[in-house]
């Protein structure tokens, strides 16, 4: 195979288009959840436990994770989209709650292995000076996909029903598993890496974290103090994730009265500001290292400058005004993105590569259940109190993670 420069970020490209396909067999019930709820009869309360079976189900993240850094991303991967693809494809044909809970449930199991296998991929093919932009770039994926969600759900109920919508979005992550087996290949046995970017590469790197063992020490893991101050740090901050992405669309139905069309030219905005997130977060990361600022405290800083930004989520159910609760839904898209790229990147700068994909499964599952329970909690209280009080717990807690990053993580020798 002819060798060519840059293969690192054809990787990190072909993985955007993996976490594209993830946060769009997401977030499309999401989007589709109205028409859903009234076709086939789901009570809010119902609709929590629906999205609580996937929050439930990716909290084995870990377990994903560690499977990953087992057998490795070329393999693992692969069947990983394989099984949620198919998984997708069933949405299109379930009936009732309980069959999409169960559905979501298998869906959380296996689409729990992205985060892990991003970060796994950053800590193997990219030097310390350029993971922050590599782990921002395949976040945009994520938000990418959940602004696809929206246009997707209308075009696909408009033409045909939220069936086909499923459909669609499984038949992608097929296409995208046919991509993945032809072009990766870790940095050692790559055939179109060259010998000047593999060197770049492993100089790059921090010889303390190039480590290759051949059974991950899970419990030497389990006991270091920085992974769960992170995941501490991800349990307080993704149930904002989990409100844009899974009843924000509701939300903007039955409070702001908004129809399928306008959800069609609204709802994907948030997602799109979160893109911006993606590259801010690293951007400032690499401005205040720049300045003197170490890596570790240059991270916890933008974190802090994440949490300050959430602040405006307190005040999107209180507004008058439709348009600027969508605009303080951005700001929150926006300061979500740049917090959370910003803490899951720690993983690939504290621990080794034979364990970072563990490590980020563990802070998800700290992540996930966090969301877990923000929505149950909201199902079974949103129909007495309303949505004002669980914007004002989101725009809080991301303050209360900066101070454990502060207070608990320890900068490496």
């Amino acid at each position: 195979m002819r060798r060519f420069p840059y293969v690192r970020w054809t990787i990190i490209a072909l993985f955007v288009g993996a976490m594209v396909i993830n946060y769009l067999t997401r977030s499309v019930l999401g989007v589709a959840a109205p028409a859903i709820m009234a076709e086939q009869h789901i009570s809010s309360a119902q609709y929590s436990w629906i999205t609580g079976a996937f929050q439930f189900g990716i909290m084995f993240q870990p377990v994903a994770g560690y499977l990953l850094d087992l057998i490795g991303l070329k393999i693992g991967f692969t069947l990983f989209v394989a099984v949620w693809s198919l998984i997708t494809l069933g949405h299109g044909l379930a009936t009732g709650w309980v069959g999409f809970a169960g559905l979501r449930g298998a869906l959380g199991l296996v689409e729990g292995s992205a985060q892990p296998a991003g970060m796994k991929l950053v800590a193997e093919w990219f030097p310390a000076r350029e993971r922050g932009v590599a782990g921002g770039i395949y976040q945009i994926g994520a938000s990418f996909g959940a602004v696809l969600a929206p246009p997707l759900v209308a075009w696909s109920v408009f033409n045909y029903s939220w069936r086909a919508a499923f459909f669609v979005a499984g038949g992608l992550g097929l296409v995208w598993v046919l991509g993945w087996i032809a072009w990766y290949a870790p940095p050692a046995r790559h055939r179109a890496l060259s010998d000047r970017e593999r060197t770049l590469i492993v100089e790059g790197q921090e010889p303390a974290l190039v480590r290759h063992r051949r059974r991950p020490p899970l419990g030497e893991l389990l006991r270091r103090r920085n992974l769960w101050a992170i995941a501490a740090a991800r349990f307080l901050a993704d149930p904002v994730w989990g409100m844009l992405s899974l009843w924000m669309p509701l939300y903007l139905v039955q409070v702001r009265h908004f129809d399928l069309g306008q959800i069609a030219l609204f709802a994907w905005l948030p997602f799109l500001a979160a893109d911006l997130g993606c590259l801010f977060g690293p951007a400032v990361v690499a401005y205040l290292q720049r300045r003197g600022i170490g890596l570790i405290d240059a991270r916890r800083g933008v974190f802090t400058l994440g949490a300050v930004l959430m602040t405006g989520m307190m005040f999107v159910g209180s507004v008058t005004s439709p348009v600027a609760a969508v605009a303080l839904l951005c700001l929150g898209g926006f300061a979500h993105q740049t917090l959370s790229v910003t803490v899951i990147t720690l993983c690939s700068d504290l621990f080794p590569q034979d364990q970072v994909a563990t490590a980020t499964g563990v802070s998800g599952t700290a992540a996930n259940l966090g969301v877990l329970i923000f929505t149950l909690t909201l199902g079974s209280l949103v129909d007495q109190v309303g949505y004002q009080p669980f914007f004002v717990l989101l725009g809080l807690l991301d303050l209360a993670g900066a101070a454990l990053l502060w207070t608990l993580v320890r900068k490496p020798a």
